[in-house]
C-alpha cells in the first residue's frame, strides 16, 4: 500500500484546513488507518484513527471537537478537516495504513507541514 498526502499549508489561528491521503496498491488488505503529527522538539502524536469500513473513529484529547476523520473508501482517500486551528496544532503531519497481506504491515504516507500562525 502506498499513501500520499496533500493539504497542508499555512493559516491564520481560527482557520480550517482539509488533509487527504489517497491509498493505491493493495488497498483491499487496510485495516484501518489514520493521522500523526510532529511538532519540532515532541514526539509523535497520534492525532486521530479510523476503521476500515468508517464506523469507528477516536481523537487525540487535543484535538477533539475540532477535528475530523473520514473516509471514502470508493476514492480510497481518507480526509481530516481541521478546524479552529490553534498554534499548538503547527506540526508535520503523517498519514499511516494498516493492513494484513497477508502478514501486518504499516505504511506511512510522505508527511505534509502544517503551519499555523497566531
Amino acid at each position: 500500500v502506498q499513501l500520499v498526502e496533500s493539504g497542508g499549508g499555512l493559516v491564520q489561528a481560527g482557520g480550517s484546513l482539509r488533509l487527504s491521503c489517497a491509498a493505491s496498491g493493495s488497498t483491499y488488505s487496510i485495516d484501518a488507518m489514520g493521522w500523526y503529527r510532529q511538532a519540532p522538539g515532541k514526539q509523535r502524536e497520534l492525532v486521530a484513527t479510523i476503521t476500515s469500513g468508517g464506523g469507528s473513529s477516536n481523537y487525540a484529547d487535543s484535538v477533539k471537537g475540532r477535528f475530523t476523520i473520514s473516509r471514502d473508501n470508493d476514492k480510497n482517500t481518507m480526509y481530516l478537516q481541521m478546524n479552529s486551528l490553534k498554534s499548538e496544532d503547527t506540526a508535520v503531519y503523517y498519514c499511516y495504513a494498516k493492513g494484513y497481506d497477508p502478514v501486518r504491515y504499516d505504511a506511512w504516507g510522505q508527511r505534509t507541514q502544517v503551519t499555523v500562525s497566531s
